[in-house]
């Protein structure tokens, strides 16, 4: 199948990603790639259409970033967004100024050329402004084509070249008409056809990974997560039992999900699956430790041991399969610099060793999470994996403070079946990204009967997030609070006092450790 794709250059904006959303919202493929690829790179890409992002530079310093300008000689149509825009038009030999009254927030947008990136709209909405620059002067062959209060020149547009303008966020939602805006570009602009859907997905990812690896063999690190699963089941599509899943059991995970994972891979999937108990070596490990990172470096030199003794056995493997997603791997520049690249470590523990040289598979590399959980629809996954909530690579031993015992997992894991127990109930678990418990390394004063008692201490942790980058603490109903540490001190024995931690991600971090 020939992908239809529409490339979007990435300024440094908070919203890049949130444009390729929208484009991939729209059943057209969207990628990020960095604001200075190379024109002739970006034409080996068969692009139906660019879209400059916004970003925090101004074109009015020296050394702001910009394209190549060869991009304007594609022969491909251009939508410039807030930065995008002001970029093109100095490129073009229009100017730019710096102003002191900054547009920023919903302003009053005013409609002067209905045609094209407008068409269909209303004469005015409102749309969502950021920004301290503004076009002073047109480039040739340009004209005006809506305009705000005080921006006289809001969007531009060069209809014969297809280039366009706007000094607004269309991505954002608080800006009326801005899906409207984006589909005419797409489709009205650039001539893209509604194809990219989760059914063509799966069918194009078979078909490559049946192309790569041929009769050879691949080992994944399976977790029980929505990413590691999707990736497995992909893969296992196409080349059937030459999958070689290792899902290693370090007795740091929640109540029965080894044994979960091990009903549905193995019986209903029927993947080849190694199942392997170290629980006890993996604690061995970390017998008296109880800085954080200590034990996360732990956890994941032990991970790749283990990981490593079971690939070796495997004849003909010369690839490793990874569920790495997208937003993991985007390339960015930043106003100054070069592309980065980054990879989660929570996808591949501690970053597997060079001398395996494995080659990677990661089929889910150009898909954001809702976009994972889509296939996992279709591939008809378990709802407890699709909508699992995120899991920490070293499990609960950050969720333990202090060392980590057989007793404290086991205590920990009993509280936390019962919070995630409670949430289902309420109705929660879906809505929030995270919602788990942690053992404090103290011991509070109780009372049973006529004794004292000095018995541990959770705290409860509940937020939610879009990425995991920033977390906001959720205001749980106070009957749900009071169901969950009922029936923590009611049932869990060696807990007497729950508490609810109500910091938000900055300054602090969703996990404790």
């Amino acid at each position: 199948m020939t992908r239809q794709t529409i490339l979007i250059l990435d300024f440094g904006s908070q919203y890049t990603q949130l444009i390729a959303r929208r484009v991939r919202e729209s059943k057209v493929f969207s990628k990020i790639i960095p604001y200075n690829m190379p024109a002739k790179e970006i034409a080996a890409l068969s692009p139906k259409g660019l879209i400059l992002s916004g970003g925090p530079a101004s074109v009015t310093e020296k050394k702001s970033p910009y394209p190549d300008k060869g991009i304007f000689k594609l022969g491909v149509p251009i939508l410039g967004i807030c930065y995008g825009m002001q970029a093109i038009t100095e490129m073009l030999q229009g100017k730019v100024r710096h102003t002191k009254e900054r547009e920023y927030g919903k302003v009053e947008l005013f409609i002067d050329d209905n045609r094209d990136l407008f068409s269909h709209l209303p004469g005015n909405f409102t749309c969502w402004a950021s920004h301290g620059d503004y076009v002073k002067k047109l480039p040739q062959g340009f004209h005006v084509s809506a305009h705000t209060m005080s921006a006289p020149i809001a969007a531009i547009a060069n209809h014969k070249r297809k280039i366009y303008g706007v000094q607004f966020h269309p991505e954002v939602t608080h800006t009326e008409k801005g899906n409207q805006i984006l589909n005419n570009f797409l489709f009205k602009i650039c001539g893209c056809l509604s194809r990219w859907t989760m059914q063509s997905f799966i069918k194009e990812s078979v078909e490559n990974i049946k192309k790569t690896i041929g009769r050879d063999k691949i080992v994944l690190g399976l977790s029980g997560g929505v990413d590691s699963s999707v990736a497995a089941i992909l893969i296992h599509k196409a080349i059937g039992r030459n999958l070689r899943c290792i899902f290693i059991d370090n007795g740091l995970l929640r109540k029965d999900e080894p044994q979960q994972i091990k009903k549905i891979f193995r019986n209903m999937y029927h993947l080849n699956l190694a199942y392997l108990d170290r629980s006890k070596r993996f604690l061995l490990r970390l017998k008296g430790v109880t800085d954080p990172e200590e034990k996360r470096k732990l956890i994941g030199e032990e991970f790749i041991k283990v990981f490593e003794e079971e690939a070796a056995k495997v004849k003909r493997v010369k690839f490793l399969g990874q569920g790495t997603l997208y937003p993991d791997v985007i390339e960015s520049a930043s106003p100054l610099g070069a592309p980065s690249s980054r990879i989660k470590s929570h996808h591949n523990v501690g970053g597997l060793p060079a001398h395996m040289k494995l080659k990677l598979i990661e089929p889910l590399r150009e898909l954001f999470k809702d976009e994972v959980r889509q296939i996992a629809k279709e591939l008809v996954l378990p709802e407890a994996i699709i909508f699992r909530q995120p899991f920490p690579g070293p499990g609960l031993a950050i969720r333990i403070i202090g060392e980590v015992t057989e007793a404290r997992l086991d205590l920990l894991r009993e509280v936390d079946r019962r919070v995630i127990d409670e949430i289902r109930s309420a109705g929660l678990y879906e809505q929030v990204w995270q919602s788990f418990a942690i053992l404090l390394p103290i011991k509070s004063v109780g009372i049973m009967g006529d004794e004292r008692t000095y018995e541990n201490v959770v705290a409860l942790r509940c937020v939610q997030s879009l990425d995991g980058m920033t977390a906001d603490w959720v205001k749980l109903p106070f009957e749900v609070l009071e169901k969950i540490s009922n029936r923590i001190i009611n049932e869990v024995k060696g807990v007497n006092r729950v508490v609810y931690d109500i910091s938000s991600k900055p300054p602090a971090t969703i996990e404790w450790e």
